[in-house]
């Protein structure tokens, strides 16, 4: 996949003005369109004109329509994954609280673009969205049981342990979407409560 550099650091310094209007455009433009409708039913034209920019600019940059919305969707995730960070490496939280501030990190996402994630779920053509959840996810478990000492990790295959867990709150997310009398704490309190006790273990 072709992804534009995202903003930020001594990077963007170096980054021509006209390629970060560009980026952003065609950024605002997908999570325009997506909130409207499934991004399956989004063309190229119609992203190169709501971001005022050429067909041939947008094939620069990304394959197709859902490419840019994963990119953005994955950006957004990864912002809240960056505060966590931070957050364990200021110390003066338990895992446990770290744990439950992330997962309420992820649902504060998905109340952002809410109205995506409920056309994509809805949609079987627009499957690569919830495809794209659970690899972040999964990508997500496999980094976090690399880094430090968990007490109590089972000795099995991580990238089986990684996808198990992946698709468990992806399926999470699914349930609160696709129920009204589901709330976002609700989903906080299901997925921290089914969380294996080696995830929550203070062992860092």
């Amino acid at each position: 996949m072709r992804h534009a550099p995202l903003e930020g650091g001594a990077l963007n310094q170096r980054i021509d003005p006209r390629i970060t209007r560009t980026t952003r455009a065609f950024e605002e433009a997908i999570v325009d369109l997506a909130g409207r409708r499934p991004v399956s039913q989004i063309t190229i034209g119609d992203l190169a004109d709501r971001a005022g920019v050429t067909r041939a600019t947008f094939y620069n940059r990304y394959s197709s329509p859902l490419d840019l919305l994963i990119h953005v969707l994955s950006a957004d995730l990864e912002r809240g994954h960056r505060r966590e960070a931070e957050l364990r490496a200021r110390g003066g939280h338990s895992t446990q609280e770290l744990l439950r501030m992330s997962t309420a990190e992820v649902g504060d996402h998905v109340e952002r673009h809410l109205a995506i994630y409920r056309h994509a779920l809805g949609d079987p053509a627009d499957s690569g969205v919830y495809d794209a959840l659970v690899r972040h996810f999964s990508d997500y478990a496999l980094t976090f049981m690399a880094d430090g000492d968990h007490p109590g990790l089972p000795e099995a295959n991580r990238r089986m342990i990684a996808q198990f867990m992946a698709h468990g709150f992806a399926g999470a997310i699914r349930a609160w979407l696709k129920d009204p009398s589901v709330t976002k704490d609700d989903m906080v309190d299901a997925a921290v409560a089914c969380a294996p006790a080696w995830w929550a273990a203070d062992g860092r």
